[in-house]
């Protein structure tokens, strides 16, 4: 429940500050966002099953962002930024479902 309350407070305040990105970083915020959310599901999947631990939470976040937004960098000065763009999306998007799914079968037993 902590990383919800986490991500439920993250995003009032980014409502009530209204941050903007510098140019630069615009390409890699989407990736950063879609890695940080695979990261919260599997913790909230990790408190369901009853093996939450916050280190691995804290690493896993801060690992799944670098390395996604680490790939998208390489594609870019490889000229395949879209390409890998779309790769990590794809890749982090069956795990946020999945966590989901069993987020879902654990508190709906279906």
């Amino acid at each position: 429940m902590i990383p919800v309350l986490g991500l439920l407070a993250g995003l009032a305040i980014g409502l009530v500050i209204d941050p903007s990105v510098p140019v630069w970083l615009q390409p890699y915020l989407p990736i950063a966002v879609i890695a940080a959310l695979d990261a919260v599901f599997g913790a909230v999947r990790a408190v369901l099953d009853g093996i939450f631990n916050d280190k691995v939470f804290v690493v896993s976040f801060l690992s799944n962002v670098i390395v996604a937004a680490f790939i998208v960098f390489l594609g870019d000065q490889l000229g395949v930024g879209a390409q890998l763009s779309t790769g990590v999306v794809v890749v982090l998007g069956v795990r946020i479902f999945s966590n989901v799914a069993s987020i879902r079968r654990h508190l709906f037993k279906a």
